[in-house]
């Protein structure tokens, strides 16, 4: 049995993160978040220490750390093996630094940083701990998304492929006033809720030879990417108003297309067991390495940094979308 220790035990990844340290039989030993809406940490490890002060967490983890070195644990106690790190994408770096620092293998989620040469840092700072950093990249591990990877490594080398892409997961104003909403933490909407799109894309169809954005607004983003092996248009937003009509006429208010050549690709369900698949993975040293995400870290960061070129060339349909005013006025 390892022992995890959990930072941002309030959002709402966190408790995919218990469900799979629970299923796959482990033990959650501490958590921290400035939060205490953590009532669902009941529902898979009532004995865990709770913190909402750092200070505190860390001298909990420090002491274990320490026992552990000195022998002095209880039987059967081997102090801390992983820290999970589910907080805002600006924390990433640094709570992950605290996790090496702790002694242990640290599982971040995406997106593991913000900026490509964070990766090189932390790359050294894994080398200097002698510990590994994993981060989830699950879609990889979806069988609709492994059957697509499988195709198109058994199709012509010589075949590009047109894809579209859509993504819309509509959000209130709350998200703006959370951190979700400063770009300077979370890293836009493209980083936030598009970062795993681009990971599965680029492990799919090779490396990005050109990167144009069209439209980048608070609420949407839109542009073109050019793979080795693709051309892809994409549109992600966070806008209810540009679901479309028959998606919104149902009530849904998130709406999901990947099409390859004319062709939907389902991969809708069979998301609920991959984070589980992923610690799975990872507990066996097969899990995703930070270097494995860097190519999506760089599309990303790309995207943020970009002058849009607006409505010219080969653009998504739905960048033509009415645009909206920012809730709150700002720009």
């Amino acid at each position: 049995m390892k022992k995890f220790a959990l930072i941002g035990a309030a959002g709402y990844i966190a408790p995919r993160h218990m469900k799979a340290i629970k299923d796959t039989g482990n033990e959650l030993v501490a958590a921290y978040d400035v939060f205490d809406s953590v009532g669902i940490v009941d529902s898979y490890f009532p004995d865990c220490a709770f913190f909402t002060q750092y200070e505190l967490f860390e001298r909990h983890i420090s002491k274990k750390r320490r026992s552990a070195t000195e022998g002095c644990l209880k039987s059967g106690d081997n102090g801390l093996d992983y820290v999970s790190i589910c907080t805002p994408n600006y924390l990433h770096d640094a709570h992950i630094r605290f996790g090496l620092r702790a002694g242990a293998d640290v599982i971040c989620e995406k997106p593991v940083v913000l900026n490509p040469w964070n990766i090189d840092a932390l790359e050294f700072a894994e080398k200097e701990s002698g510990r590994n950093i994993y981060n989830i990249l699950q879609l990889r591990l979806h069988p609709s998304i492994v059957d697509l990877k499988n195709r198109i490594e058994a199709s012509p080398k010589s075949k590009i492929f047109d894809i579209d892409l859509v993504y819309i997961t509509s959000r209130g104003n709350w998200y703006y006033t959370s951190w979700k909403g400063d770009v300077r933490k979370s890293g836009g909407v493209a980083t936030n809720i598009g970062v795993h799109f681009y990971d599965m894309l680029g492990w799919i169809f090779g490396k990005v030879t050109k990167n144009i954005v069209h439209i980048a607004t608070h609420d949407r983003v839109a542009g073109f990417l050019e793979f080795e092996r693709a051309r892809v248009r994409y549109f992600l937003s966070i806008n209810a108003e540009t679901l479309p009509q028959e998606i919104a006429a149902t009530g849904k208010r998130t709406y999901r297309s990947l099409t390859i050549e004319n062709q939907e690709v389902e991969f809708s369900d069979g998301f609920t067991e991959l984070h589980t698949d992923s610690y799975k993975k990872i507990l066996a040293g097969e899990g995703f390495r930070i270097e494995d995400s860097r190519r999506s870290v760089e599309i990303v960061h790309d995207i943020r940094n970009a002058v849009p070129v607006g409505l010219k060339g080969d653009y998504h349909p739905f960048a033509q979308k009415k645009l909206s005013a920012h809730p709150f006025g700002w720009q």
